[in-house]
């Protein structure tokens, strides 16, 4: 049985409701793969808050984590239909189509 509180967990809502993370979804879905310092940098969110939003990107699997030692790659999942389908989204709202 799932509860209400998961379903909540993944609704469009909650995944657009950030400004912070609708960012971090946009530098990714046009970069492909970037480190966290780069997703910071062109962001310019802090660490923190970055960081919170990359977790929850990758609990709802829009996004991969690679790790090569110490440095960490984030990648933008376009084989997924939702993140193919945000992506999608963005550049027309962009108007990069």
């Amino acid at each position: 049985m799932i509860d209400n509180k998961s379903k909540e967990k993944y609704l469009i809502e909650e995944l657009l409701g950030s400004k912070a993370r609708v960012k971090i979804l946009k530098v990714l879905a046009v970069h492909k793969e970037l480190t966290i310092s780069l997703i910071i940098n062109k962001t310019r969110l802090n660490y923190n808050n970055v960081l919170k939003h990359l977790t929850y990107l990758k609990a709802v699997n829009l996004i991969d984590e690679k790790k090569f030692g110490r440095i960490k790659i984030f990648r933008y999942k376009i084989e997924n239909i939702k993140a193919r389908s945000l992506k999608k989204l963005i550049e027309i709202w962009e108007g990069n189509f």
